[in-house]
């Protein structure tokens, strides 16, 4: 996974941004609390029922205007396009997508009508000769911290990335 911030411009975060506080991950393999409803001022929401293509470009978009990394752009635009294809794999529902940042990170937020039934999915790191599962695996790997609700309602994920420090460039 690229991550070589010295390669890449940084883009200034949009000042006029919502401010958020990061929805912490529990520790262990309890139950995940429910996730807060989304803030109405959100810059950005998006249904999809098969056009991975828009549901990139957005993501890329937003990642750079954030402050992003390039490297780190498109780390978080192949995540959200695996958890997006998997909605139009699986899920046979159309999905939602929602990205807001603050100072200090980007957040997507996937939801579908899917339900995932493995607590563990995408944190076990699967064989290599398996059929399934690499996908949500690399999701864990390449975002800072990943969100997984998933009931009756649907599936919810969201998926974090941390902001460079401004003045810093890491």
């Amino acid at each position: 996974m690229a991550r070589d911030g010295k390669t890449a411009r940084r883009e200034p975060a949009d000042l006029q941004a919502p401010t958020r506080q990061p929805v912490p991950r529990p520790d262990g393999d309890g139950a995940v609390p429910p996730f807060p409803p989304p803030d109405p001022d959100d810059p950005m929401s998006y249904t999809y029922t098969t056009d991975l293509a828009a549901i990139r470009a957005v993501v890329h978009r937003y990642a750079i205007q954030a402050g992003l990394t390039e490297a780190r752009a498109i780390d978080l635009t192949l995540a959200v396009s695996e958890v997006a294809a998997n909605t139009i794999k699986h899920a046979k529902s159309p999905g939602s997508l929602k990205i807001w940042y603050d100072t200090n990170e980007i957040v997507c937020q996937i939801h579908d009508e899917g339900i995932i039934t493995d607590p563990m999915a995408g944190r076990r790191q699967p064989s290599l000769d398996a059929l399934g599962g690499h996908g949500l695996w690399i999701v864990n790997q390449v975002c800072d911290q990943v969100e997984l609700q998933s009931d009756e309602n649907g599936t919810t994920i969201r998926l974090h990335m941390m902001l460079p420090r401004r003045g810093t460039g890491q």
